[in-house]
């Protein structure tokens, strides 16, 4: 590949990769958050910032033990460019990839994968179902409960939002809004 992946090659790559509904659901909330905040960042490749959020888990599905380190492979067999694989294994820093999150594009990834999967499941405990009527404060509030969604590590979150340079009710708002773009895609419009 010689130049840039475009949103089709990634999406088709992310099926071939992936049966699972939910995980087609998690990239395609990941994917909508990444473009959020490339607009909100005003970031000049968008697109880019998509793709990277859609493709992140490519390996989970069928790799879990080798998360992060066989998308490396995938990707770098298909000739992909050199930044989207870093960008899509520094989401797993702390968890199974010792690669940083440096560039405001990875940083992103990084905060936000975890915290998705909390707002989702606040958004699926509301009267309503949706992330359309969801509220920062009702996702602190859940936050709160260790019990609630203990999959999700805060800890990476906080840490993220740090990187990033945002307070963490910042961050979670602008996540919302990302979901909402999509609330109906990824099966979160619930009632409304």
């Amino acid at each position: 590949m010689d130049n840039k992946p475009n949103r089709e090659q990634a999406y088709s790559l992310l099926k071939e990769y992936n049966k699972n509904e939910s995980l087609i659901k998690h990239a395609l909330t990941v994917e909508a958050v990444m473009n959020h905040f490339a607009e909100l960042f005003k970031e000049k490749e968008k697109e880019k910032w998509g793709i990277i959020g859609l493709i992140h888990d490519l390996d989970y599905e069928m790799f879990p033990d080798e998360h992060c380190k066989k998308t490396r492979e995938i990707l770098a067999e298909r000739g992909w460019p050199e930044d989207y694989i870093r960008a899509v294994e520094c989401h797993g820093w702390k968890i199974c990839t010792d690669v940083e999150p440096v560039e405001k594009m990875e940083k992103v990834l990084f905060t936000t994968d975890e915290l998705t999967g909390l707002i989702a499941a606040t958004a699926l405990m509301r009267p309503t179902k949706s992330i359309l009527d969801l509220s920062v404060k009702s996702v602190k509030k859940k936050w709160k409960q260790k019990s609630f969604a203990a999959g999700v590590n805060r800890e990476i979150i906080l840490e993220g939002a740090e990187l990033l340079g945002m307070e963490i009710e910042e961050v979670i708002g602008e996540t919302i809004k990302g979901m909402q773009k999509v609330a109906e895609e990824i099966g979160l419009k619930g009632e409304l």
